[in-house]
């Protein structure tokens, strides 16, 4: 997803659509917390203008991530909308809106669409079913046993107790 200025120049009055596929497989290798990444599709358009070339981006895919609670592999499908704008020349625009540069003569949009996945990924993720998947971590041990809030039984400590009759004792 690279274009040179001139390039960029020649589309002005056309105007650019895209619909791509990126493969980022090499770059997950690199990247503890994914574990794999299906062809990443990129659609949008660019507005050019003779200081700026604006994108509008439609990243769309799925990854693999490690469950928080299991470490099995767990599907995270992605859709990002998102707009980025690149300076062609720089001197001659000053705002506070967040912007890239080229690099050289060229604008690409591959650094820009990993750095996005990678502000996507969840600080957590959890799988549906863990009792059913295989080199999930145990569910249960020697008098221990991982259970659902809503299955959790209210035990009063027995240290407690007492308390409590000391309340009713006052209310009489």
């Amino acid at each position: 997803m690279k274009w040179t200025i001139s390039q960029l120049h020649q589309l002005q009055s056309k105007g650019l659509k895209f619909d791509e596929e990126i493969d980022l497989s090499e770059w997950v290798k690199s990247q503890s917390d994914i574990r794999d990444i299906s062809p990443v599709n990129v659609k949008g358009r660019a507005d050019i203008s003779s200081t700026k070339v604006t994108f509008h981006l439609s990243i769309s895919g799925s990854m693999v991530l490690p469950c928080s609670r299991t470490l099995v592999d767990v599907p995270y499908p992605f859709l990002i909308d998102t707009t980025e704008t690149f300076l062609l020349k720089p001197a001659d625009y000053e705002t506070s809106e967040d912007f890239y540069l080229p690099e050289g003569e060229i604008v690409d949009l591959t650094p820009i669409i990993k750095e996005i996945l990678l502000v996507e990924i969840p600080m957590q993720v959890f799988c549906d079913d863990v009792r059913n998947e295989e080199g999930a971590a145990p569910q249960s041990g020697k008098d221990w046993e991982v259970i659902a809030e809503e299955d959790q039984q209210n035990k009063v400590d027995p240290r407690l107790a007492g308390l409590a009759k000391f309340f009713e004792n006052e209310e009489s």
